[in-house]
C-alpha cells in the first residue's frame, strides 16, 4: 500500500464515527449506484476525507455544519501546499459530488458544494506521434528476433525496459523470468500479444485499460469491430482495420495457445504466465518498443491521442471521433483540434517564406 493511501486510511480512522460512516457510504453509492471504477473511487475517498479531516480542525463534529466557508478553506490550503490547478478543479468536483450525495441522502440541509468554484484547469495539449511514427512503432514486434539464444534481445520481446540490451537472467517479467519469456514458443507467443496490443490501441484509440479488459467474445470478425467497457460501464463498439484484424488472426491463431492456462478465462490478451495482460505490463511494452525504436517516450495513452488526432486530420467527424473514444463530453475531444491546429501552425512557420 502507497504512503497516500496508508495516510488516508489512519486518517479516516481519526474521524468522527458519523463522518466515518458517511465516507463509507459515499464511497459504496459511487462504486454500487455510479458504477465508479475502483481507481475512481479511491480519488474521490482520499479527496472526501482530506476535506472532513479540515472541517473538523475548524471545529466541525458534524456533517450538518460543514458549509460553503469550510470548503472554500479546504481548497485554500490545498493551494497554499502547492497542489497543481488540475489537482485543484478535481478536489472541487469531489468536494461538490460528496456534497450533493450527502444532501440527496439527507445529511446535509443545503447542497453547500453547489456555489464552490475551482480554478479552471490548464489542458496542456498532448503530445503525439507522427503517422509514420506511429507505423514504426506498431510494426516493432515484427522486427524483433524470437531465437532460443540466451543472448537475444530480450528487453522488449518480454514487455521489459526497450533499452535494446538483452535482459538480466532470472527478473521477473510479465510474470515470468526473462529466460522463459525470451525462448521458443513462448518469445513468438509474447511478440504477436506485443503486436496485436499495439495495433489495438493505435487503430482504435481505446485506454490501456479497456484493451486488457477485453475478452475474446468482445471481438467481432465479421464486422471488425470490438466491444468496449468504458469509465462507468459504458459500452460502446469500435472498428478497426486489416493490419489489426491481421493481428488478431496470427495472435488467436498462434500465441494466445501457448500462454493460454487455467487462470486465461476468456482475457483476449494474456501475459507470459497465462493470466489476463495487466495494464501496468501494457505500459511497459509500449514505452519499451518505442524507447528501443528510438521513438519519443510513448504511453499507450499517447497512442490514444495519436489515433485521434491522425482521425481528426485525415477528415474525421469530432461527433464521431467522440464516439469513438467513449468521451461523455465533447469538450474532452475537442482539444485534438486543437492538436491538428498547432502542427499545422508548425509546418506554416517551418515552410512558408513569409512566415
Amino acid at each position: 500500500m502507497s504512503r497516500s493511501a496508508r495516510g488516508t486510511r489512519a486518517t479516516h480512522q481519526e474521524l468522527p464515527p458519523a463522518l466515518r460512516d458517511a465516507v463509507d457510504d459515499f464511497a459504496d453509492h459511487l462504486s454500487r449506484v455510479r458504477n465508479r471504477s475502483a481507481h475512481t473511487v479511491r480519488a474521490y475517498v482520499t479527496d472526501v476525507v482530506s476535506l472532513l479531516d479540515h472541517a473538523v480542525r475548524m471545529g466541525c463534529v458534524e456533517l450538518g455544519e460543514l458549509d460553503l466557508t469550510v470548503l472554500r478553506s479546504w481548497l485554500a490550503r490545498q493551494r497554499t501546499t502547492g497542489a497543481a490547478r488540475t489537482s485543484l478543479a478535481r478536489r472541487a468536483a469531489s468536494a461538490r459530488a460528496f456534497s450533493a450525495w450527502a444532501h440527496r441522502a439527507g445529511l446535509l440541509p443545503a447542497d453547500v458544494g453547489a456555489a464552490l468554484a475551482s480554478p479552471r484547469a490548464h489542458r496542456e495539449l498532448p503530445s503525439v506521434l507522427r503517422a509514420d511514427q506511429a507505423a514504426a512503432l506498431v510494426e516493432a514486434p515484427s522486427r524483433q528476433p524470437t531465437t532460443t539464444d540466451d543472448t537475444t534481445t530480450a528487453a522488449v520481446t518480454a514487455g521489459g525496459a526497450g533499452t535494446g540490451h538483452a535482459a538480466t537472467a532470472g527478473a521477473t517479467v510479465d510474470g515470468a523470468t526473462t529466460a522463459e519469456a525470451a525462448s521458443g514458443p513462448v518469445a513468438e507467443a509474447v511478440l504477436l500479444r506485443d503486436r496485436v496490443l499495439l495495433e489495438l490501441l493505435y487503430a482504435t484509440g481505446v485506454r490501456v485499460s479497456e484493451a486488457c479488459g477485453l475478452d475474446v467474445g468482445d471481438v467481432d470478425h465479421g464486422r471488425r469491430v470490438i466491444r468496449v467497457f468504458g469509465k462507468g460501464g459504458r459500452e460502446r463498439s469500435v472498428p478497426y482495420g486489416v493490419p489489426a484484424q491481421r493481428a488478431l488472426d496470427e495472435w488467436l491463431l498462434r500465441g494466445r495457445p501457448v500462454l493460454v492456462g487455467a487462470h486465461s478465462g476468456s482475457a483476449l490478451l494474456l501475459g507470459a504466465r497465462g493470466g489476463r495482460l495487466n495494464p501496468t505490463t501494457a505500459r511497459t511494452v509500449v514505452g519499451g518498443y518505442a524507447e528501443a525504436a528510438g521513438l519519443p517516450r510513448t504511453s499507450p495513452h499517447g497512442l490514444r491521442h495519436s489515433a485521434a488526432t491522425h482521425l481528426l486530420e485525415g477528415g474525421a467527424d469530432l461527433r464521431a471521433v467522440q464516439e469513438l473514444l467513449g468521451h461523455s463530453s465533447l469538450a474532452s475531444t475537442q482539444i485534438y483540434t486543437h492538436v491538428s491546429v498547432e502542427r499545422l501552425r508548425a509546418a506554416y512557420r517551418q515552410a512558408h517564406p513569409r512566415a
